[in-house]
C-alpha cells in the first residue's frame, strides 16, 4: 500500500520523482490555462510563465488531463505533473472534494514506477487533504498477483514492469494538526478497505469461492476485533435457508452465510449491511450466453463492499453497531441445480417460483435480508450487483436507489453523492408486483421484463422485517470497469459503494441518520 505524509516543505527543497501540481480552465468560456493554488513555487520558477508553457504542451485545464513537463532550476524533483482539475471555481469557491479526487488518482496512475512524489494541490482544510490523499491511495491501486512466474516474494514490479507509487507527500497539510491527521488516517483506513475490496472482486473464481471469501473474512474479523458466524451448508440447511441453497445446490463449492458484527459500547444505533455474494455466476441451468460470462467473477462485489465498510468502520472505531451478512454462493449448472419451475422455501417461510435460475442473486438477498430482520436494526442497506436493467438505465458509472422510506432513500443518496459516487434514486412502482404472482408459490423470481430493476427491488422488498427502513443499492453498472481506467478508478473491480456504506455508518454514528 502506498505510504502517506503530510508536509510543510517547501517545494523546491524536496527530493521526490516528481511534484504533482492542479490546473483548470478559465471559468464560464474564459481564455487561458489557471494555476490552481499549491503550485505557486513552481510557477514562480517558470518566472509567472507555467500556464503558458503547459498551454503550448497542449494542456487545456481539463478533468484528470495529465501533462509533463521538465522540473525548474533549483528543484530537486526531475518532473512536474500537471493534472487537469476541471472548471475553475467561482470566486469566494474552492475546488470540490471529487475533483481533488479524480485529479489525485489520475496523478498516480501516472506516477507507476515512481519511488516518491509530492503532490501540491489546493487544499484549504483537512477536508481537502483528506480528498487528495484518498484519491492517491485509489489511484495507485494494482492487481498483480497472477501476472508473470510465481513471484517467490519478489514485489509487483517483477511482475508488472512498474510497481505503483510507493510514497505520497501531500504538500500544504498540516501535521501537528488533529484535524487533517484525522482526515488522513481516514482515508488510509477507507482506502485500504476499499482496495481489499477490489482485490476480492479481481480474484479469479477458481481461487474465490465460497468457502474460501469466508475464511478470508474470519481472517480479518480476528485481525480487527469483529465478531465472525458462518453458516456452512449444513447449518443453512437446519436452519431453512432454502433461498441461498438454492443457489449453490449445482456447485461444487458449497455456499456459506457470513455475519461479521461490529459493535462499539457507546453506540446508540445498529445498521446492517447485506451484500449479495455470487462468486461466480453461469446463470445456472437458464445458462448466460458467450459474451455475458465472462467478467461474472465480480457478481460477488456486493458482498466485497459490505465486508470492506464492516471492516473500516472498526478501523475508524465509530460509534455505530454495523452488522453485516455476505450472502455466499457459486451459481453453476449440474444435475443437482435448481431447475426454472421448481419452488424454494426460503428463511422466511415464504416459497418463491424460480422462473429463471439467472435471477439468483435476490434469492441469495432475501435470505439474507430476513435474517438481518430479525436482530431488529434500525436500517438495512442491501448491495447487488442484481440486474442488467440498471446498466441499461442509469449506464456504467452509476447505481440506483431504492428503498421503501423516501427520507432514507435521500439520504443514500445524499451519503453517495458526498463521497463522490454517482448514484440516482429510482422508484418501487406498486403496479410492478403484481407480475410476480404465481400460481404455485407465494412468489416468483422474475416479474414483468421492462423495468426488471425495480422488479427486483419490489421482490427484496418482501423479505424485509415489518417496520423496518431498508434501501437497496444495485451496482450492477459501476462495480466492474470494463473500460479505461479514469481518475482514482481501475480497470475491472471498482470498489463501488463502500465509500456510500462507510459514509451511512458515519452519519449513523453522529446521529444524522435519515
Amino acid at each position: 500500500m502506498t505510504a502517506l505524509t503530510l508536509s510543510t516543505a517547501a517545494a523546491p527543497g524536496l527530493r521526490a520523482d516528481a511534484i504533482v501540481i492542479g490546473v483548470a480552465k478559465s471559468p464560464k468560456g474564459g481564455a487561458g490555462l489557471v494555476v490552481a493554488p499549491g503550485a505557486e513555487a513552481v510557477d514562480k520558477a517558470y518566472d509567472g510563465r507555467l500556464a503558458g508553457v503547459l498551454e503550448t504542451l497542449g494542456a487545456s485545464g481539463a478533468e484528470g488531463e495529465v501533462t509533463k513537463l521538465p522540473a525548474p532550476a533549483g528543484f530537486k524533483t526531475p518532473l512536474v505533473i500537471a493534472v487537469g482539475l476541471g472548471e475553475e471555481p467561482e470566486k469566494d469557491e474552492t475546488y470540490g472534494a471529487e475533483a481533488l479526487r479524480r485529479a489525485a488518482g489520475a496523478a498516480a496512475r501516472a506516477l507507476f514506477g515512481a519511488k516518491k512524489a509530492a503532490f501540491a494541490l489546493p487544499l484549504t482544510d483537512a477536508a481537502d487533504a483528506g480528498a487528495v490523499a484518498e484519491g492517491a491511495l485509489l489511484g495507485a491501486y494494482s492487481f498483480d498477483t497472477y501476472k508473470g512466474a510465481a513471484d517467490n516474494g519478489k514485489d509487483a514490479k517483477a511482475k508488472n514492469g512498474k510497481a505503483p507509487l510507493a510514497e505520497v507527500t501531500l504538500l500544504g497539510g498540516k501535521p501537528r494538526d488533529k484535524a487533517y491527521k484525522a482526515a488522513i488516517e481516514r482515508a488510509t483506513a477507507v482506502s485500504q478497505e476499499l482496495n481489499r475490496a477490489r482485490d476480492l472482486i479481481n480474484t479469479p473464481p477458481n481461487d474465490l469461492n465460497p468457502q474460501s471469501f469466508a475464511a478470508l473474512a474470519q481472517a480479518a474479523a480476528k485481525e480487527h476485533g469483529i465478531k465472525v458466524q458462518v453458516l456452512d451448508e449444513k447449518a443453512l440447511e437446519k436452519g431453512g435457508y432454502g433461498g441461498i441453497l438454492g443457489v449453490g445446490v449445482g456447485s461444487a463449492a458449497a455456499p456459506r452465510l457470513v455475519k461479521l458484527s461490529y459493535t462499539h459500547s457507546k453506540a446508540a444505533k445498529h445498521l446492517a449491511f447485506v451484500g449479495k455474494g455470487i462468486t461466480y455466476d453461469s446463470g445456472g441451468i437458464s445458462l448466460k450466453p458467450a459474451g455475458h460470462n465472462e467478467t461474472m467473477k465480480c457478481d460477488m462485489s456486493g458482498a466485497a463492499a459490505v465486508f470492506a465498510a464492516v471492516v473500516a468502520a472498526a478501523r475508524l472505531g465509530l460509534e455505530v453497531n454495523v452488522t453485516g451478512w455476505l450472502a455466499l454462493a457459486e451459481n453453476m449448472p449440474s444435475g443437482s441445480a435448481t431447475r426454472p419451475g421448481d419452488v424454494l422455501r426460503m428463511y422466511s417461510g415464504k416459497t418463491v417460483e424460480v422462473l429463471n435460475t439467472d435471477a439468483e442473486g435476490r434469492l441469495v438477498l432475501a435470505d439474507a435480508l430476513w435474517a438481518a430482520s430479525q436482530d431488529g436494526p434500525d436500517a438495512i442497506v442491501d448491495v447487488a450487483t442484481l440486474t442488467g436493467a440498471m446498466v441499461l438505465a442509469l449506464g456504467s458509472r452509476t447505481f440506483g436507489i431504492m428503498a421503501n422510506d423516501d427520507a432514507f432513500r435521500s439520504t443514500v443518496l445524499e451519503a453517495a453523492e458526498e463521497v463522490g459516487e454517482p448514484a440516482w434514486p429510482m422508484p418501487l412502482p406498486e403496479h410492478l408486483r403484481k407480475g410476480m404472482d404465481s400460481p404455485t408459490a407465494d412468489i416468483a423470481n422474475m416479474g414483468e421484463r421492462m423495468g426488471g430493476g425495480l422488479v427486483a427491488g419490489l421482490f427484496l422488498r418482501e423479505f424485509v422485517g415489518e417496520g423496518i427502513t431498508w434501501a437497496h443499492l444495485d451496482i450492477a453498472g459501476p462495480a466492474y470497469n470494463e473500460g479505461g481506467p479514469f481518475g482514482y478508478t481501475p480497470k475491472g473491480g471498482t470498489g463501488s459503494a463502500v465509500r456510500t456504506l462507510v459514509r451511512l455508518a458515519e452519519l449513523t454514528a453522529a446521529g444524522d441518520l435519515g
